[in-house]
């Protein structure tokens, strides 16, 4: 009995070191992404296929995930900004060049969705989303379907109007509404969106990203700005709801993915970024999260109810009539002052 084990402690503590050696082999991803932005399956899939580990945290705001990446000691791998942040998260050096060649899966994206604006030679994003910015209402509640943004503003619906708690969106829609571009940095303009939110904040039930979607599907509110994919999410459960991007036009919006500077295991992050481009992968997202995606191969298995969806696939029209957001640069201060300020009035 001695013999066996002194030899089934011998065994052990020779194993020991190729056990702790592959623990420490196993790699973990910190992938940094929005709130309802990924079917929580496809990460088992990935994690299963690949043997290796994500860690998923969650974001509100283009500004929240900027901030943690500037001030935070945490390293995350793999991020999901919009457009004018991965525009402003290049100049300032904070994402590595992708590569391509390690990524075979990205030819499934449709080449009208790169090279653009953002990222003119497209080597530090991949097209992950894209959708407008438009009025969720529930048919029930209100008297007619919104002719213009001036909706958002109606005394009618007092206490029942819910407004994105993101200053570049709102801001951006209350320029709309006064006929400006919603990239606009002109002290004028900006005062008169100002007060003109001020002004509202007395009809208006929340400030809200995620959770302004249960609100709707629930009826608890009227009107509610969103965006598309949210948009799509809500009438898929709640059919007395409907969409509208209002005439004035309205922020035609990318997400991305892409890799940060702080990333410790970038070859692994291409790898996940690469199988998130895989066609069944990526309509299995759409499914889940509801927005359009700019994935061709994805598209094709998703059939005619895809085509057919103004709120996923709006017409050219509706299009024509929006704005992508660009990276203001120190002009941003000017947005987070006005919103501190405009939240301050409220409360």
């Amino acid at each position: 009995m001695k013999k066996v084990l002194l030899t089934l402690l011998a065994l052990y503590l020779a194993l020991c070191p190729l056990a702790l050696a592959a623990a420490e082999e196993q790699v973990t991803l910190n992938v940094y992404n929005w709130g309802d932005y990924i079917d929580p399956d496809t990460l088992a899939v990935f994690e299963e296929r690949t043997g290796i580990r994500i860690n998923y945290e969650l974001y509100e705001t283009n500004e929240d995930m900027y901030t943690k990446l500037k001030k935070s000691k945490t390293s995350y791998d793999v991020i999901f900004p919009s457009d004018y942040m991965v525009e402003r998260m290049i100049h300032e050096e904070m994402l590595l060049p992708l590569d391509y060649t390690a990524m075979p899966y990205t030819q499934n994206i449709d080449p009208r969705f790169l090279n653009a604006s953002y990222d003119p030679t497209h080597a530090y994003s991949v097209p992950y989303t894209w959708g407008t910015m438009g009025i969720l209402y529930n048919t029930t509640m209100v008297d007619e379907a919104p002719a213009d943004w001036d909706a958002l503003w109606d005394a009618r619906y007092d206490k029942s109007i819910l407004m994105l708690n993101s200053p570049r969106d709102t801001i951006g829609i209350a320029l709309k509404r006064l006929g400006h571009s919603l990239n606009s940095i002109n002290p004028t303009e900006l005062e008169e969106a100002k007060q003109s939110l001020i002004a509202q904040s007395a009809l208006v039930l929340a400030y809200v990203v995620d959770e302004g979607k249960d609100k709707m599907v629930s009826g608890e509110a009227a009107l509610a700005l969103v965006w598309s994919g949210d948009a799509q999410y809500c009438i898929e459960r709640n059919p007395e709801l409907a969409y509208v991007v209002p005439p004035e036009g309205s922020n035609l919006f990318f997400d991305a993915i892409c890799v940060p500077t702080s990333s410790k295991h970038p070859a692994e992050a291409m790898r996940f970024i690469d199988f998130l481009c895989e066609a069944d992968i990526a309509a299995q997202n759409y499914e889940y999260v509801g927005y359009a995606i700019p994935n061709s191969a994805a598209v094709e298995l998703m059939g005619d109810a895809y085509a057919a969806s103004a709120v996923s696939n709006p017409p050219d029209e509706t299009l024509s009539r929006c704005e992508v957001f660009t990276n203001l640069g120190d002009d941003t201060r000017i947005y987070d002052r006005i919103w501190t300020e405009i939240i301050t009035s409220i409360y």
